[in-house]
């Protein structure tokens, strides 16, 4: 079932309007539909932001999934990174996590998030993912080549373990203020990644962020030093998997001037070069 909150725009240059479920508002650009979807997953409704480019049935166009942080919402997550609005071309899904106990917070788990490794809560936000792509792939020109993952905190926890589990249809990840577990370092692939980290994060400390980031440098057989341009940190790779960070001097919170780079970085990458590099 598809809900529009939002209509195409023709004589305005955006449209704000209120989600009621989560008492938040974004943007939507020129000749454009943002709508919240449900999928029914094994008897549970799942929901969606789901922003679609006027072209989107008719010429191939790439698909980014965003995930909200744990107590975060796909309301929000859509405004923080606005990649409706800096990559209009790309299809753009924002999924609502369900109450999920969390690794560093909530135990109780009475704040939505997402599972962070394999057999958690029955793997159901993985099937939820499963489900997501394969209808979007029979709605939409979905270019199966430009598949992309983001998200922040939790929200990255959850774009490695689809990194780990998803990754033959991955292109790239771009995970936020996240760190990898033990669990999912044993059965990653390679892959091009940017890594964004706040040096002064208290929650996932920063120090498990460079930990990761040195173990995906390895994975990823980059050299050593990066060229660095301002906050970011490119690492080229003998595999054809680069790796490019974002440090940067605050907190936990997202950082929403990355989203730029986050595009550029997801631009220049597509699953044909890494499987023409691998034969």
């Amino acid at each position: 079932m598809i809900k529009q909150l939002f209509a195409s725009a023709v004589l305005l240059l955006s449209i704000g309007v209120s989600h009621t479920s989560a008492q938040e508002s974004f943007s939507v650009p020129v000749a454009s539909t943002a709508s919240e979807r449900t999928w029914e997953v094994e008897g549970k409704q799942r929901k969606a932001i789901v922003y679609t480019p006027a072209e989107a049935t008719t010429h191939p166009t790439p698909l980014v999934f965003v995930f909200h942080g744990h107590g975060g919402t796909m309301g929000r997550a859509m405004k923080s990174f606005s990649l409706d609005r800096l990559w209009p071309e790309a299809i753009v899904v924002c999924p609502q996590g369900l109450n999920t106990p969390g690794f560093l917070t909530d135990p109780q788990g009475k704040k939505p998030g997402w599972q962070g490794m394999t057999g958690q809560q029955e793997d159901r936000d993985l099937k939820f993912f499963d489900e997501m792509l394969s209808s979007l792939k029979q709605d939409y020109k979905v270019d199966e080549t430009r598949v992309y993952a983001t998200g922040h905190s939790n929200g990255a926890a959850f774009t490695y373990l689809l990194w780990a589990t998803r990754g033959n249809v991955l292109a790239a990840v771009a995970p936020s203020a996240g760190a990898i577990r033990p669990q999912i370092r044993r059965i990653i692939a390679p892959k091009p990644a940017m890594i964004l980290a706040g040096e002064n994060d208290t929650l996932v400390k920063f120090t498990w962020q460079t930990a990761t980031i040195e173990f995906v440098r390895k994975l990823n057989k980059c050299k050593e030093p990066p060229i660095t341009e301002g906050l970011l940190h490119s690492y080229s790779s003998s595999i054809n998997a680069p790796l490019q960070t974002y440090i940067h001097p605050g907190g936990h919170q997202f950082a929403a001037d990355s989203v730029p780079a986050i595009v550029a970085f997801f631009q220049q990458h597509q699953l044909t070069q890494q499987k023409s590099e691998s034969e």
